[in-house]
C-alpha cells in the first residue's frame, strides 16, 4: 500500500502501516466484483473505520469487517490493530479491490489476543469457518487420512483414519488420499499380517475369519499366533513406518533364508510374500528423495487468473502422495500472498512437519513457523530453495501444479459449452450456470428417498447434493409424483426464505453460499415424464416460484430404457427429442445417472440400516455400554425379549430401572 499522507488521519498511523494483511475476492466466476468503487460508499465506509479506531488498542488481535446484513466480508490479523484498523481509514490510496471492501464495511469486530502468533491461528481458524468473500479460501478443507497403529489393545489393530486425533497409537501420514492409504494399508496387512478389524469383532470370534485364510492376518483373535510374536509383527510395522524399512526387509530376507537352510518353505514362502508386498509399497511411491526425510512441498501456479497449489507429503524419506488445491483468490494477489494465506488455513486442522518447502518466498514465513511451532509437537522450518535437490523437488511439483491447473482449466472451458449447448436445447436465453436434477429411489414405497444432484462450470458440486426422506403422513407407498412434489416444496421453500430471488438488477452481483456459485438453479431436470413434470410445475407454484424463475425439464426414459431415446417434457411446449449424436444428450445422460447413482446409493444405504437396526436401540437409557452387557449375557435380542424381569436385573451392569425399561419396551410392543 502507499504512504501517502492525509489530513483525516495522524501522521503517526500512516508512518506505522504494516502490510501483513492479504484481501480477495473471488476468481474464476462470471461475477465480477473488482468494479469501480463508490466514492460516496467509501466515505461511508471510511467514517465507520474511523469511529472503530478511535477506541482500539495498540496490540496485537484479529479483527472482522461486516456489511449491512452482517455477513463477514474479511478476517485480517494485524500486529497492532490500531495501526492496520487506522490504515484503512484514510480517504484515498487504496486499490480500488480495498476501496470496494470500505464501502462495503458497516461494522467491525475485534479479538485481541497475547501475540501476533496467535492472531495469526484464530485468523486462519475463522477464514475457515465464516469463508469470508474477500479473504483467499481454501476451497476443499476435507480431513486428511491417516494409518493409525493403536496403542490401546493387546492386539494391536492397523486402520484408516480421519479427524481429531483422540484414539491411542501411533500415526502415519497424511496421505494424499483414501485411496492411497487403503492401497497401502493392504499392502502392510499381506506385509506384517496385522489385524484391521474392530475390538468387538475381535473379542467375538471363536475361529479366524477369510482374511486369516487369504494370509491377510495372522489370527490374534483365535491364538492362531502368540502375542509374543504378534507384538514382533508390530514392532517390524511401526519400524518400516518410522522409515527404518531398509532394516526391516533385511530381518525378514534373512529369516527366509534361515527357514529355507532348515527346509520350511512354508515359513519361507510367506517371508517371500511380506518382501513382495514391502517392495510393493515402496515401488509405487512415484519420487522419492535423499535429502528430506519429512516434509510438505508446496508449489503455486497461476494461469488466467486462477491459481493451484500442488501439494506433496514426504514422510520417512517417502512420498506419500500429492494432491492439488484451488484456492479462491483475485486474480491481482501475489503468489506469495496466495500461498501465505493457503498455509495458515491448511494447517489450521492437521500438525505441521519439521520442514516445509515453498515455490515461492512469503513475506511472514518467520511468523507462520512460530506459530505452527507452538501449535504442533515439533519446530517447524519453512523454506523457499534456491538451488541444489531440494530445489529441483520443488521444480518437480510445479510442473504438476501446472499439468494440475491446466487440466481444470481445460476441463471447466469444455463443462461451459457444454452448458451452452443445453441452455440452447432447452431455449433458454442463457446458459444456466446452476442446474438441478432430481430423482427417487424405493422399494414398493418402503425406504423412500428422494435425492438431488447439482452441476455448474467445474463439473458436479457434490457439496451441494442434498437428500430427502419422505416425510408427509399423506403420501401413499409408491406415489412418484407425490414424492416428487413434497421433495420439490421441501427444496424451494426452504430457498424462498433463506435466499429470496434477486432483481435483474441485482442478479449480476448476487453470490450464493459458496461464494459465486448460485444458490437458485436457472435449470432444474426432472426424471419422468408428463406426470412428474405437472407435478413439480405444481410444488413449485405453492411456494410461489413461477415459471419465469426456473426452467423446468421433464426426462422420460426411451423404448426399452434405452439411453439416447429420452423424450423432454417442457411446460407449455409438446414433446420433443434432440438429435441422437447431440452433446447435450450426452450431458444430460450423464447428469441423469448421476442423479440415479446418488439416489440409488442413498435409498440402499437407508434400507441397509432398516435391516441391522437394534431394537434396543429405541430404547431411552440403553447406551452401548449396557446393550452389549446385554447381548453379552443373553447372546441375541429375542433370548432379552424373552427374558423375564428378575433375569434382566442379574445381568452385570444392568440396575433394576433399565431392566424395567427393557422389560416394558418388549412386552408392551408385543
Amino acid at each position: 500500500m502507499s504512504r501517502n499522507t492525509t489530513n483525516d488521519v495522524p501522521p503517526d498511523i500512516l508512518d506505522n502501516e504494516e502490510d501483513d494483511d492479504s484481501v480477495a475476492v473471488e476468481s474464476g466466476s462470471d461475477v465480477e466484483f473488482d468494479l469501480e468503487a463508490n466514492p460516496s460508499s467509501v466515505q461511508r465506509g471510511t467514517e465507520v473505520i474511523r469511529r472503530f479506531w478511535t477506541t482500539l488498542p495498540n496490540a496485537p488481535g484479529v479483527y472482522r469487517m461486516m456489511d449491512a446484513k452482517g455477513d463477514v466480508l474479511y478476517v485480517g490479523k494485524a500486529k497492532s490493530l490500531k495501526n492496520r484498523v487506522g490504515s484503512y481509514a484514510r480517504g484515498q490510496a487504496h486499490s480500488n479491490r480495498i476501496a470496494r471492501m470500505i464501502g462495503e464495511t458497516s461494522s467491525m469486530e475485534f479479538v485481541t489476543t497475547a501475540t501476533e502468533t496467535e492472531a495469526l491461528l484464530l485468523e486462519a481458524n475463522l477464514i475457515k469457518q465464516l469463508k469470508p468473500r474477500y479473504n483467499v479460501l481454501l476451497r476443499d478443507d476435507k480431513s486428511l487420512p491417516y494409518i493409525l497403529l493403536t496403542a490401546d489393545h493387546a492386539a494391536p489393530q492397523l486402520v484408516k483414519h480421519r479427524g481429531a486425533r483422540k484414539r491411542k497409537g501411533n500415526y502415519y501420514g497424511p496421505f494424499a488420499s483414501v485411496w492411497a492409504v487403503n492401497r497401502t494399508i493392504n499392502a502392510l496387512q499381506r506385509a506384517f499380517l496385522l489385524r484391521s478389524c474392530n475390538d468387538s469383532y475381535f473379542e467375538n470370534r471363536t475361529r479366524p475369519c477369510l482374511l486369516f485364510q487369504i494370509k491377510r492376518c495372522s489370527g490374534p483373535c483365535t491364538n492362531e499366533i502368540s502375542p509374543e510374536e504378534y507384538a514382533g509383527l508390530v514392532s517390524e510395522a511401526q519400524g518400516f513406518l518410522s522409515g527404518k524399512s531398509n532394516a526391516v526387509k533385511q530381518r525378514i530376507t534373512e529369516e527366509m533364508q534361515q527357514a529355507a537352510e532348515e527346509l520350511e518353505f512354508e515359513r519361507a514362502a510367506r517371508c517371500r510374500d511380506r518382501l513382495a508386498a514391502l517392495s510393493a509399497i515402496q515401488g509405487v511411491q512415484g519420487i522419492n528423495t535423499q535429502s528430506v526425510e519429512e516434509a510438505d512441498v508446496f508449489a503455486l501456479d497461476e494461469q488466467a487468473g486462477q491459481f493451484c497449489v500442488e501439494v506433496f507429503f514426504f514422510r520417512n524419506w517417502q512420498n506419500w502422495g500429492n494432491r492439488a488445491y484451488f484456492p479462491k483468490a483475485d486474480k491481482s494477489m501475489t503468489p506469495d500472498e496466495v500461498l501465505s494465506s493457503f498455509l495458515a488455513q491448511f494447517y489450521d486442522d492437521k500438525p505441521a512437519p519439521r520442514l516445509i518447502l515453498l515455490s515461492h518466498e512469503i513475506e511472514d514465513a518467520e511468523l507462520m513457523a512460530a506459530a505452527l511451532s507452538t501449535k504442533g509437537e515439533n519446530r517447524v522450518e519453512i523454506h523457499a530453495p534456491q538451488r541444489g535437490e531440494r530445489r529441483q523437488l520443488i521444480e518437480y511439483v510445479l510442473r504438476n501444479a501446472k499439468e494440475a491447473l491446466g487440466r481444470r482449466l481445460a476441463d471447466t472451458a469444455s463443462q461451459q459449452k457444454l452448458l451452452i449447448s443445453l441452455g440452447q436445447a432447452f431455449g433458454m436465453e442463457k446458459a444456466p450456470k446452476r442446474v438441478e436434477i432430481y430423482d427417487n429411489s424405493h422399494i414398493m414405497g418402503t425406504n423412500a428417498v428422494g435425492a438431488m444432484v447439482v452441476a455448474g462450470v467445474n463439473g458436479f458440486m457434490k457439496q451441494h447434493y442434498r437428500t430427502f426422506n419422505m416425510k408427509s403422513e399423506d403420501l401413499k407407498p409408491g406415489d412418484d409424483y407425490g414424492m416428487m412434489r413434497e421433495m420439490l416444496q421441501r427444496r424451494f421453500a426452504r430457498l424462498v426464505k433463506e435466499e429470496p430471488r434477486a432483481s435483474e438488477e441485482d442478479a449480476a452481483t448476487q453470490s450464493g453460499p459458496d461464494d459465486g456459485f448460485p444458490a437458485w438453479p436457472d435449470l432444474v431436470l426432472i426424471d419422468g415424464g408428463k406426470g412428474q413434470l405437472e407435478a413439480a410445475r405444481q410444488a413449485l407454484a405453492d411456494v410461489g416460484v413461477s415459471e419465469n424463475d426456473v426452467t423446468l425439464v421433464g426426462i422420460a426414459k426411451g423404448r426399452d430404457r434405452d439411453a439416447g431415446r429420452e423424450t423432454f417434457f417442457k411446460v407449455g411446449q409438446p414433446a420433443f427429442k434432440l438429435p441422437p449424436r447431440d452433446p447435450a444428450l450426452y450431458f444430460v445422460q450423464r447428469l441423469r445417472d448421476e442423479a440415479h447413482r446418488f439416489a440409488i446409493g442413498t435409498h440402499r444405504a437407508k434400507r441397509k440400516r432398516e435391516m441391522v437396526k437394534n431394537p434396543l436401540d429405541e430404547i431411552a437409557g440403553i447406551g452401548p455400554t449396557r446393550k452389549r452387557a446385554l447381548l453379552h449375557h443373553f447372546g441375541t435380542v429375542k433370548a432379552i425379549q424373552r427374558a423375564a424381569l428378575e433375569d434382566l436385573m442379574k445381568a452385570p451392569g444392568v440396575n433394576a430401572a433399565t431392566a424395567r425399561a427393557v422389560y416394558d419396551f418388549f412386552h408392551e410392543r408385543g
